[in-house]
Order: C-alpha cells, then structure tokens, then sequence
C-alpha cells in the first residue's frame, strides 16, 4: 500500500486538511517549551487567574465541538480531519491553562469540566455551525492577543499569545470551509446571515460555548469563558473595542460572501434579501 502523502497526490481534488496538517506541523510549540516551574508568583495577579480558569472553561468545550462535527459533517471526509486536527489543539490549550494555574497552586473542579461534554445543537445548517465557529476563534484570538498585552507574568503571556496564534489560524481555516460550503450550497447563505446579526447584536462580547452551555448546574459559581471576557471589557479593553470586533468579524463574513455587510443594519438588509 502506497504511504499516506504520496495517495493524496493522486487525488483530483486537493484534501486542505493534509496542507493543514503539514502547517501545524511545521509550526506547532508544545507544553514543554512553556516552562511552568519558572512562574513567578509575585508576577501573579488574582484577575490572571480568574482569566486563566475562564479559558480553561472555554477550551474545554472542544470535544463536545469535535463529537458535534464528526455528526454533522458526516459526509465530508476533508473537514472531519481538520476537525479532529483542530480538536488536538484546542485540547492543547485547556491542558496549558491548567498547567499554569496548578502552577500557582490553583485549577479548574473536574465536575464542571465534565458537565462541558455534552455535545450542543448544531447549527440549523452546517454553514451556520462553521460560522458559530469563525466568530468564536476571531473572538478568542483577539481576547488572547490584547490580554498578551497587558499580562505581566512571562509564561501566561507566552501562552496566550501562542493560543492566539493558533485561534487565529483555526479561524482562517474555517473561513476557507465556509466559503468553500457557501460555493457549493448557495442556499445555505441566509442561516450564515442569521449567525452573524445575531452576535453581531451583543452589546458584550458574547462566545457560542456560552449560550450552547448555560445553565448547566454543575458549573454554579464557576468561572465560564464569559468570566473572562467580562473582565477583558472591564480592566484591558480599550474604549470601542467591541466595535473594533464586531467590525473585524463583519468584514471578514464579507469578504466570505462578496457582501456589504459593513454595519448590522446592512446585515439585517442582506438578510431580509437573502431570505426573500
């Protein structure tokens, strides 16, 4: 049997994922470059930590995501695997927060990390779902970048920023899926349109994993990844920088679908059209 790679060759149309994989693997830092016995504890500050278990949270919900995708793209072998590449990531991320917060003597209750298995709904079309998720990496990764800033502590700052890094590239992934999705699924436009007024109506910053896991019982008083970005938009943010997002992820759901989508009005507009 011919190796992996050299099948893929022979393919007549390109698996993205394999380039992806090629990428990651090309660029992908480890949890041992981040060196956890050197925190500095006097560097540590109580809101790092309170950020440090929101993330922590909020990446936990990566095999639920996962379990949901290998459900709904069942039929499409190309983003399952990026899928199942993503995931590994992601989990990467939630095992490097935790491993800074034992650092410090802290860590996340493993009730409230189970309750996040349950998968969620999917979205009403799968070019809905991938655009649940292309708000939520440009969400995270613009949080992770700006908190970078601000974190004195070295190793929390490495951290984030090499998550950022990495939501950044999931989000550019998943913009590829979705445009490809869009292309072969026209009709699929309006649910996209719907995702993105929605969000895009938040006075707050507002993740997905939150409104898919609320009031889930087990959580109580826990810090959830909207903890974290409360606190983002209270001690880091500076002033309009909900707007700066909310612009970041209009323009890029336009240039996804060649519309004017600069204000959420033209989005309601593109809507309203795109549904009539």
């Amino acid at each position: 049997m011919l190796p992996f790679r050299f099948v893929l060759l022979d393919l007549e149309v390109p698996v993205h994922s394999y380039d992806v994989f090629r990428h990651y693997e090309r660029l992908h830092w480890n949890l041992s470059d981040l060196e956890f016995d050197t925190v500095d504890p006097d560097l540590v500050r109580p809101e790092y930590v309170t950020l440090a278990k929101s993330a922590a949270m909020g990446e936990s919900n990566v095999i639920a995501a996962v379990h949901g995708f290998l459900e709904e793209f069942v039929d499409d072998y190309d983003f399952s695997t990026f899928a199942v590449v993503w995931g590994y990531q992601e989990v990467q991320h939630h095992y490097a927060f935790r491993s800074w917060l034992r650092a410090v003597g802290e860590d996340v209750q493993e009730q409230a990390v189970d309750a996040m298995r349950e998968p969620y709904a999917p979205g009403t079309t799968p070019s809905a779902t991938l655009a649940t998720n292309i708000i939520s990496e440009l969400t995270v990764n613009h949080v992770y970048r700006a908190v970078s800033t601000w974190v004195q502590e070295p190793v929390l700052k490495s951290l984030l920023l090499n998550a950022s890094r990495d939501e950044a590239g999931h989000a550019r992934e998943f913009i590829h899926y979705a445009t490809e999705r869009l292309q072969r699924r026209p009709e699929e436009l309006p649910s996209v349109l719907e995702t993105l007024y929605v969000y895009s109506s938040e006075a707050k910053i507002k993740h997905p994993v939150s409104t898919f896991k609320s009031g889930i019982a087990e959580m109580g008083d826990h810090e959830t990844i909207d903890t974290g970005f409360d606190l983002f938009l209270e001690q880091v943010a500076a002033d309009g920088e909900l707007e700066v997002l909310h612009d970041k992820v209009r323009r890029t759901f336009a240039n996804m679908t060649g519309l004017n989508l600069s204000s959420n009005a033209k989005v309601r507009r593109a809507l309203a059209e795109a549904i009539a």
